[in-house]
């Protein structure tokens, strides 16, 4: 009984001092995580999204996000599946991005199988100036890049940019 006792003594003193470690290393009483709100394209229609992680070490520090080298991985390779969809970015800054999928609906429900929160960055620059205008849809920028109005610089940079406002305007929960 004694030894019985010792060591539940013990777990207790160890779990007393891990949780006083959590309480001075976190606020616990914290229930959200406060991300930079974000817009893109899908076929016409805005949605909402948040960036957490980026392939690319430039990247991250410019967009204040993590750098997660791994990400690349999800890249694949010969005879693997891809986990990516693809980002169109802008980087003269003419427009906001263009995603290839959403989530459709909004949460738990999709039925996309096609989407995912991890993009591959495909920059999108403007070849015939007089041609620029605002395109909205991975359609549109493949159609300009038919028409030699624009080059695709199709990267290795892998982002996680979760949509968290689909086309159908319904926000996952807690989002406000």
């Amino acid at each position: 009984m004694t030894t019985s006792f010792t060591r539940w003594a013990a777990s207790v003193a160890t779990a007393c001092l891990l949780s006083a470690c959590a309480a001075t290393a976190f606020d616990v009483g914290r229930t959200e995580t406060v991300l930079p709100l974000n817009w893109a394209w899908v076929d016409g229609a805005k949605v909402e999204y948040v960036t957490t992680d980026v392939s690319d070490p430039a990247m991250a520090v410019a967009l204040g996000v993590n750098y997660v080298p791994r990400l690349k991985d999800a890249l694949g390779g010969p005879g693997q599946k891809s986990l990516v969809e693809r980002v169109y970015m802008f980087p003269a800054g003419e427009q906001i991005n263009v995603f290839q999928s959403a989530p459709r609906p909004t949460g738990g429900k999709n039925a996309d199988a096609g989407y995912s929160p991890l993009w591959r960055a495909v920059g999108v620059q403007w070849l015939k100036p007089e041609a620029q205008r605002e395109l909205k849809s991975e359609e549109a920028i493949l159609r300009a890049a038919d028409l030699g109005e624009v080059r695709l610089d199709v990267t290795q940079v892998v982002v996680n940019c979760p949509i968290t406002r689909s086309i159908d305007k319904r926000a996952l929960r807690g989002v406000r």
